[in-house]
């Protein structure tokens, strides 16, 4: 059963279908996750969290500020941010006006390669995640910590990526410049802010009435959905059982396609990728390896980060100390042993000590093994060795 009926399924239609004549999202999982964040957002009391919605591309004229424009006129008190301060966002939320639904372009302008990492901002980003989330600072001439509630829904757009901690808590939209075919009808704000804000005064009286079915619910994951992304869309999935017709299917569906396709961008850390190229690329088939053809290796993939990190290729150092962060399945540091060779004794590492660190760490090993690139030393160290 739903909670209305039918009536919250006709409404996300005719929301989605407002979407549609402005914005050219990527997927048809795309339009489901925006209309149901846009849901969300006018229940946000009724769950424990709130996923952040986040409009990414790889360049510019790609429609990312123009989705944020509608969900704009669709949900609760707006507040469009622009290098917005932490300060600021935090001192909104609390304030005496209500909870403002943040709606944040231009973030790369903040956590882009050239604008520092924004600690911050991004700590208010992902404490305002939790229904719990509060965020400290000292206040007055006394200086008394005081607990600022950071609780609030999130959209951002921007370029390029943002950083993990924020992306784990978000539905990822990677938005993309129209194809010549793709058609979208213009946006002007003096003739169609006011037909979404008509949807919006529908879906908060919706939100009401669907209150009681979504405070406490348990919606059914689709399978392989766990821990982060299982939060980032509960939330979500109870708004499309609350609606019914065919939402909840349709919100399944597209969170195990926007999950997955997440997944596949997702590299995770540095560390992580460094394992997992060292699994699928550098040590297939092999039980050991000198550091030396190790860091080669790693230098030679061309889509990877090794040869330029910070304008420097991966060096033997470099490469010890981000190993020693990982374990062996003897609870040791990962570290170089000795290899003895034809040409004698190198140091360098054993598929054995990297093991544990693989299976704990690395996304599941691609169906067919891969080659490995380059012989066990490169050519010029093979003879001198």
């Amino acid at each position: 059963m739903t909670a209305t009926g039918h009536d919250g399924a006709d409404l996300l239609n005719e929301v989605e279908a407002f979407h549609r004549r402005f914005n050219a999202f990527p997927t048809q999982a795309a339009y489901v996750a925006v209309v149901l964040w846009d849901a969300h957002t006018h229940l946000l009391d009724c769950f424990d969290s709130t996923p952040r919605i986040a409009f990414l591309s790889p360049e510019r004229g790609s429609g990312k500020s123009r989705a944020l424009e509608i969900v704009e006129t669709l949900v609760p008190r707006p507040m469009v941010a622009v290098n917005a301060s932490a300060a600021a966002l935090f001192r909104a939320v609390s304030g005496p006006d209500g909870r403002p639904t943040i709606l944040f372009d231009e973030i790369d302008t903040v956590f882009g390669p050239k604008a520092g990492d924004n600690e911050e901002l991004r700590g208010f980003l992902n404490a305002g995640h939790r229904r719990t989330g509060v965020t400290y600072r000292c206040v007055g001439d006394s200086q008394t910590v005081t607990p600022f509630p950071s609780y609030t829904a999130v959209a951002v757009a921007g370029l390029g990526s943002l950083p993990d901690t924020i992306l784990t808590r978000s539905v990822i939209i990677r938005m993309r410049r129209r194809a010549r075919n793709e058609r979208v009808e213009p946006f002007r704000a003096r003739l169609h802010e006011k037909e979404g804000h008509a949807l919006r005064n529908r879906l908060a009286a919706w939100a009401e009435q669907a209150r009681g079915f979504v405070m406490g619910a348990w919606p059914e994951m689709p399978d392989g959905i766990t821990d982060r992304p299982a939060d980032v869309w509960e939330p979500l999935l109870a708004v499309a059982d609350a609606a019914g017709g065919a939402w909840p299917e349709r919100a399944r569906d597209a969170c195990a396609q926007l999950v997955k396709a997440a997944q596949v961008d997702d590299k995770g850390s540095l560390g992580i990728r460094l394992l997992t190229d060292l699994r699928d690329h550098v040590m297939v088939g092999i039980d050991r390896l000198p550091t030396i053809a190790v860091v080669d290796r790693l230098n030679a993939l061309d889509d990877a980060p090794w040869a330029d990190l910070q304008g420097r290729p991966l060096d033997s150092r470099r490469l010890s100390r981000m190993l020693h962060d990982y374990v062996t399945t003897d609870n040791e540091p990962i570290t170089s042993r000795n290899i003895r060779t034809s040409g004698g004794v190198l140091k360098g590492y054993y598929s054995a000590d990297l093991h544990d660190a693989w299976q704990r760490y690395c996304p599941p090993a691609p169906e067919t093994p891969l080659q490995p690139l380059l012989p066990l030393l490169p050519s010029s160290q093979a003879q001198s060795a």
